[in-house]
C-alpha cells in the first residue's frame, strides 16, 4: 500500500498533539484544523479531555469545529457523559461553538447543576446557544436554581447566561427574589438589574443588590 504525503502529515500531527511542549501541541492543533480529516476527530476529543493548557484546548475546540458535524457531534455527546470533569466541560464548550441544536437533549438538568463549577458554567453557556425556540422560560427556571452559587466568576457566568435569554427570565428571577437565602435574592436582583441595564456592570449590580437585601427589601418591581 502506498503511503501518501497526506498520510505522513496525519501521523506526524497526531503524534505532535501529544508532544510535551505546549507550543508544539498548539501548532499541531492549528494544522489539524487547517486541513480537516475525520481521522483526527477521535484524537482531538481525547486531547480536549486531558490538555492542561487553556490556549491549546481552545485551539483543539476550533479544530473540531472545522470538521463535519456528522462526525464530531456523536463523539462530543458521549463526552458530556464522561466521568472526567474536563472532558464534560470542554465537550460542552465545543458544542456551544458548533451551535447545532440537535445537541440540545444532551443539556440535562444534571449538567446544569454539575458539582464542578467549570462544567456547570460550560453547560450554561451551551444551553443558551442551543435552547430551541419556545423553551427559554423552562431553561430560565432551571438556571435560576443555581442562583447564589459559587464565587464572582461563577455568578457572573450564570447572570450572563440568564440575561442572554431576555425577558423569559423575569418570572424566574421574581420568584428567586423571595428565596430564603440572601445570596440567592442578591444574585437574582443583580441579574435583573443587568437585564434592564446591561451597562451597569456586575460588580455594581451585585453590591447594590446586597444592600437592598441587607435592608430587608426584595425590589419586586419588574
Amino acid at each position: 500500500m502506498t503511503v501518501t504525503r497526506r498520510d505522513t502529515d496525519t501521523v506526524r500531527a497526531l503524534r505532535e498533539l501529544e508532544d510535551g511542549r505546549s507550543s508544539v501541541r498548539l501548532r499541531a492543533a492549528l494544522a489539524v484544523g487547517s486541513t480537516p480529516d475525520p481521522r483526527f476527530v477521535d484524537k482531538l476529543v481525547e486531547r480536549c479531555a486531558i490538555e492542561p493548557e487553556f490556549f491549546v484546548r481552545d485551539m483543539l475546540t476550533w479544530a473540531l469545529t472545522r470538521h463535519p458535524v456528522s462526525v464530531t457531534l456523536p463523539e462530543l455527546l458521549r463526552e458530556v457523559r464522561s466521568e472526567r470533569a474536563q472532558a464534560r466541560s470542554q465537550a460542552l464548550h465545543t458544542l456551544s461553538k458548533i451551535g447545532d441544536r440537535r445537541a440540545w437533549p444532551a443539556i440535562t438538568a444534571t449538567l446544569l447543576a454539575d458539582a464542578d463549577d467549570e462544567v456547570a458554567r460550560s453547560a450554561w453557556r451551551a444551553a443558551v446557544v442551543l435552547v430551541p425556540e419556545g423553551e427559554e422560560s423552562a431553561l430560565a427556571t432551571a438556571l435560576a436554581t443555581q442562583l447564589g452559587r459559587g464565587g464572582r466568576e461563577t455568578q457572573l457566568s450564570l447572570s450572563r447566561a440568564l440575561v442572554a435569554l431576555g425577558e423569559a427570565i423575569v418570572p424566574a428571577l421574581r420568584t428567586a427574589t423571595t428565596a430564603p437565602a440572601p445570596s440567592i435574592r442578591a444574585h437574582a436582583l443583580a441579574t435583573r438589574r443587568l437585564l434592564r441595564d446591561p451597562d451597569a456592570g456586575f460588580e455594581f449590580a451585585i453590591e447594590e443588590a446586597k444592600r437592598i437585601v441587607v435592608l430587608g427589601g426584595s425590589d419586586q418591581e419588574g
